[in-house]
């Protein structure tokens, strides 16, 4: 099944199945993100809507974007009453639909495993922020996926694995710098249920120069 396949499969159940790493990621984008003072955010992986609401609130506009029409319906239905938001089809890969230098935050979670080459989204993100503005990517840990984890799903006894690349802390280092960023937090996250096990998520805060 494909990624976008998959995706659109998996939203019809996506925010009532168990996720630590979903949920996980919602606390270290408020952690991280939370004192920002920012008029305009794009919002990678925007799926159901799980950063949205917190997006809206951070911001004076957001735009909203996934590769799954499926994810994005699901969004649209659970933000309905907020003003601030618009919401977009969008394959990451490829150019973005917004302006350059059009935004001051733009946040990427839990995308980029989907991904097999990096530099194109850090390109794009480097064309769409303004001057000073801020790249946060907060993404499974390598250390999770050298073990073999891998997004995945279930329908009754049918487990899905939603295809996906492994990209150690290097390579995001890397791509960043090769489109003008510089590093500005790198942080390592557990859930409170691991204990005792590698970190699952990787967080960076980079800035446009």
């Amino acid at each position: 099944m494909s990624v976008q396949a998959a995706y659109n499969e998996w939203s019809q159940t996506y925010d009532a199945d168990t996720n630590a790493t979903r949920d996980l990621d919602q606390v270290v984008t408020r952690r991280v993100l939370g004192e920002l003072k920012v008029e305009s955010i794009i919002e990678i992986g925007c799926g159901t809507g799980k950063n949205t609401k917190f997006f809206a609130d951070l911001g004076e506009r957001v735009q909203a974007m996934d590769f799954s029409a499926g994810m994005l319906a699901k969004a649209k239905e659970n933000f309905r009453e907020i003003s601030n938001v618009t919401f977009s089809v969008a394959d990451i890969t490829k150019r973005w639909p917004c302006a350059e230098r059009s935004a001051g935050l733009v946040s990427c979670n839990l995308v980029l495993e989907h991904v097999n080459e990096l530099s194109p989204v850090f390109a794009e993100a480097a064309r769409a922020l303004i001057p000073g503005g801020w790249f946060f990517v907060c993404e499974l840990h390598p250390f999770r996926q050298y073990q073999g984890t891998v997004a995945n799903f279930s329908r009754g006894e049918q487990k899905t694995q939603i295809p996906a690349f492994v990209h150690h802390i290097s390579e995001f280092v890397k791509a960043a710098q090769s489109c003008g960023f510089t590093v500005k937090r790198l942080e390592e996250w557990w859930h409170e249920k691991d204990e005792g096990k590698p970190p699952r998520l990787v967080s960076f805060l980079f800035e446009k120069g």
